[in-house]
């Protein structure tokens, strides 16, 4: 997914762009950066923290790095901020999201005159440089900003920062939050709500899908107005926004309870106690314990110290090896015991298998999971939420391309997807029987809805009905 933050300060705006930024590491897995405007012009830092925690690695940066304005960020694959010089004048960029044309900006880039791209590792094009080369095309920011807004598809939401302050765009449909904050002498721009409370700064605006506003020090202006239309990210609130966040007015950990309070109340299951998969499943876990009148447990507790996330790595049997090496039972609390166990989701499957797998081998008698959002039936092509490079990695899709014997059509697709529906009800079996679980129910589409409480059609809920 990836993360920014930003500040316009009176005063020197390292150690708040600083932590602000660190404060995003639960959104990314490869790289940081930070990119200031001082007195000797622009500087810059980039290391990668697939290894090491973001502070650790920019310690020493901080030291170094002096300035009143900056841009940060943790991205999932590409190095940034970009330092760029073009007709426009020097300025730093950062972007959170995903361009799914991107061959074709190139190529309309080529013919409009742009003579070269820098290639990274496997000959992709940092899409951060696609959005400049886009911007540059125009003749100022604003309308840059405006051209790339309208040509990507995907989703990109962008921070670019002068010489004299810091633009902000929220992407076009309002699939990411910005949120504006301030305090004496300072403004900040934040993907997470949270990341700037701590720094004595309070909440003044949230920026609407589209919308660019610049920011200074001293103000901030809307520079393109807000569009009506918002498909805001559902998945924010189920698993990637920090609890602590608030998008649209909701708070991630209310909507998590709200979760588990609407799954309980669909459930009949009779178990000793309900736990949650640390950390994103505990409280749509606590949610439903609530709501049943169930003992909420915490079976098996995560080790963190030296793996805070356990997605960092690139490879995924290093990824699944590390998650199973994290967690540690508590075999009083797991041993004959009938166990609901809820997860903020189902992609591939494979590391929740191996959850259970681990509490029957601590001796559990039941295993009944419960995941806080519906079958993803879909590979995101809007952010980077998921790695699925191929609706196969999917083990929802899997398992109906066994059941069909060839990749089914919109209309079947469609029909899986429905609760109610027998295909729906056999594609359950289907994953339950493989994942090697007591039983299993997914929160409905309509109850994740309810539980986020604004309107549906602010909501993007592609990777689950497959509707733009």
């Amino acid at each position: 997914m990836g993360g920014f933050f930003a500040v316009a300060s009176q005063e020197d705006c390292v150690m708040d762009l600083f932590f602000g930024t660190d404060y995003h590491s639960h959104l990314g897995t490869k790289r940081g950066g930070m990119a200031v405007y001082g007195e000797t012009g622009f500087s810059r830092a980039i290391h990668n923290i697939q290894n090491s925690p973001f502070r650790t690695k920019f310690e020493r940066d901080v030291e170094e790095l002096h300035g009143n304005l900056g841009i940060g960020c943790i991205s999932d694959f590409e190095p940034q901020p970009l330092l760029v010089n073009s007709h426009l004048g020097s300025y730093a960029l950062t972007t959170v999201g995903r361009i799914t044309n991107a061959d074709a900006l190139v190529k309309e880039c080529f013919q409009n005159g742009h003579t070269h791209f820098l290639e990274m590792s496997g000959n992709r094009i940092n899409p951060t440089e696609i959005v400049s080369a886009l911007i540059d095309q125009k003749s100022d920011f604003v309308e840059g900003l405006q051209y790339a807004q309208e040509m990507i598809q995907g989703s990109m939401s962008i921070l670019l920062l002068t010489q004299e302050g810091i633009y902000a765009a929220r992407d076009r449909m309002g699939r990411t939050p910005i949120i504006i904050g301030k305090k004496e002498g300072a403004h900040c721009i934040s993907f997470e709500s949270f990341a700037f409370l701590n720094l004595g700064y309070e909440q003044c605006k949230e920026l609407g899908p589209a919308e660019i506003v610049y920011v200074t020090p001293d103000s901030y202006e809307t520079k393109s107005a807000p569009r009506k239309e918002m498909k805001i990210c559902t998945f924010l609130w189920s698993y990637y926004g920090y609890p602590t966040s608030t998008y649209e007015g909701v708070n991630v950990e209310q909507m998590r309870y709200n979760c588990g309070r609407l799954l309980a109340k669909r459930d009949n299951v009779d178990v000793d106690s309900v736990a949650g998969v640390p950390d994103s499943g505990i409280p749509h876990a606590i949610g439903y314990s609530n709501a049943a009148n169930i003992p909420f447990t915490r079976p098996f507790i995560k080790y963190t110290p030296t793996w805070p996330r356990s997605f960092m790595p690139a490879s995924q049997d290093q990824r699944n090896m590390i998650a199973r090496m994290k967690l540690i039972p508590v075999s009083q609390l797991i041993e004959n015991k009938r166990l609901v166990l809820i997860d903020d989701s189902i992609v591939r499957g494979t590391q929740l298998r191996e959850t259970a797998d681990f509490l029957y081998q601590s001796n559990a008698k039941e295993v009944h999971v419960r995941p806080a959002c519906p079958p993803i039936m879909f590979s995101c092509k809007y952010l980077n939420f998921s790695r699925s490079t191929s609706p196969l990695d999917l083990i929802s899709r899997r398992v109906i391309l066994e059941r069909e014997g060839k990749d089914p059509s919109a209309e079947l697709l469609n029909d899986y997807a429905n609760p109610d529906s027998k295909n729906y009800d056999a594609m359950l079996e289907g994953i339950r029987s493989q994942l090697g679980f007591t039983s299993l129910r997914y929160h409905r589409l309509d109850d994740l809805i309810d539980s986020v409480g604004i309107e549906p059609c602010k909501l993007c809920t592609y990777c689950w009905n497959g509707k733009e």
